[in-house]
């Protein structure tokens, strides 16, 4: 997955700019962005924080590692149940 140059709190100002009443091709022209970038990052991250989007990307991440051990351990027990089976 390709990182962003922007970081949360630089999208997040961007997006409060917009609701200063800044015209959105305005903003996409100045930070370089294109309106579907613009309205992704607003969906995503429109109405938080930054603390909040700090809080939401620490939980992605705890669930990124969560389901990543899930998968192991599943992996493990298929594996156990094919060995007991064949015996």
């Amino acid at each position: 997955m390709r990182k962003s140059r922007f970081t949360e709190e630089q999208i997040i100002g961007i997006l409060k700019e917009s609701d200063a009443g800044v015209p959105t091709r305005e903003l996409c022209r100045k930070h370089g962005i294109t309106g579907q970038t613009f309205y992704r990052w607003k969906g995503k991250l429109g109405g938080i924080e930054v603390s909040e989007a700090r809080r939401l990307r620490a939980l992605e991440e705890e669930n990124r590692q969560l389901k990543h051990t899930v998968a192991e351990l599943l992996l493990d027990k298929r594996a156990l149940q094919a060995v007991l089976s064949k015996k």
